[in-house]
């Protein structure tokens, strides 16, 4: 059993039962915390007292279908990872589930192989959205902390407990969010895209230059070992030398993107054998 497995959730909706039985078996052996619904219906239900991290649905069910489930599932839970399973496979119905936001399509019937590793799979990327969740509520947080105290710190400078004719005005935090867009300096971050922009040039990134970006920006002020970016950002443990090799050329592509699209200052600076951290002139 991998106990790694024993904090993820798993949902398993089916109408037949012989197939929840196998599947939800398969994913128990492993270590994952399974439960099963027979309906549409009952999944919701599920879903409405519990979080969990993926979801497996049957497409052909009486009542509500696996498509019109995963419609309301992104309304309900939006960070729940959904892979649709179905016995009559169709081009049409895979790219209609891929576009509605499924994270896989499998094949009934799966091998138990097939189905661990489409779980593993979905649990990671479950993950990888809370660590980013909890980055950008931390990005808040951290600007928002700062803004108040810097605001208190200049109001007891000119307050001299006279009325003025004018009220003092202080500015909006640096990076504040906007239709769940933010600004750092002169980033503009696109939360959800992966994308983040410099003046009015889009930067495509990857999901973990863009994690990393967002890792520094909520730990601005300190350096962060390559160990700890590793950990947070990619989700696994190594020692602090392999550490710098999985890091480097992450850092390199997103230095170079920064530089492509006109970013001159090094936003991210290398603390030679220590890590790295965000340039505070940004």
């Amino acid at each position: 059993m991998d106990t790694t497995n024993e904090s993820a959730h798993v949902l398993v909706v089916d109408d037949e039962g012989a197939i929840r039985y196998s599947v939800s078996k398969t994913l128990q052996r492993v270590g994952y915390n399974v439960a099963e619904a027979a309906s549409g219906e009952e999944a919701l239900e599920s879903i409405r007292n519990q979080r969990y991290d993926v979801i497996l649905t049957d497409i052909r069910m009486p009542g509500i279908t696996g498509v019109e489930l995963l419609k309301r599932i992104k309304d309900l839970a939006p960070d729940a990872i959904v892979i649709l399973m179905t016995g009559y496979a169709s081009l049409g119905t895979a790219v209609e589930a891929l576009r509605l936001g499924a994270h896989d399509y499998l094949i009934k019937p799966s091998s138990s192989q097939d189905i661990r590793q489409s779980v593993s799979r979905g649990v990671e990327r479950a993950r990888n959205l809370k660590r980013r969740r909890a980055l950008l509520d931390a990005i808040r947080s951290n600007v928002s902390e700062l803004s108040r105290s810097d605001a208190d710190a200049i109001k007891a400078i000119f307050d001299d407990g006279e009325d003025d004719d004018e009220p003092l005005r202080i500015e909006e935090p640096v990076m504040e969010s906007a239709n769940n867009n933010m600004t750092l300096g002169p980033l503009t971050i696109y939360p959800g895209r992966y994308q983040i922009a410099v003046g009015d040039r889009p930067i495509d990134l990857t999901p973990t230059e863009f994690d990393l970006l967002l890792y520094l920006a909520a730990h601005r002020g300190r350096v962060v070992s390559c160990h700890e970016l590793v950990r947070e950002v990619r989700g696994y443990t190594v020692d602090e030398a392999e550490a710098r090799e999985v890091i480097r050329p992450h850092v390199s592509n997103l230095r170079r993107k920064l530089k492509k699209a006109g970013q001159d200052a090094d936003l991210i600076v290398n603390v030679r054998g220590i890590g790295y951290r965000l340039s505070e002139q940004n």
